[in-house]
């Protein structure tokens, strides 16, 4: 089974994501949106 390099990609933003998101987010609702501001920013690093 082949694993597709977007899938990679994905994944890897969402782990780089998730750990700034839980370093820089303060509560429940700002850890949120670090998650989502850095997943845009990865995201526009192509």
């Amino acid at each position: 089974m082949a694993i597709n390099k977007n899938a990679m990609n994905n994944l890897f933003r969402g782990l780089i994501s998730g750990y700034g998101a839980s370093k820089l987010g303060g509560g429940c609702v700002g850890t949120v949106v670090v998650f989502i501001i850095i997943w845009l920013l990865l995201g526009q690093c192509n």
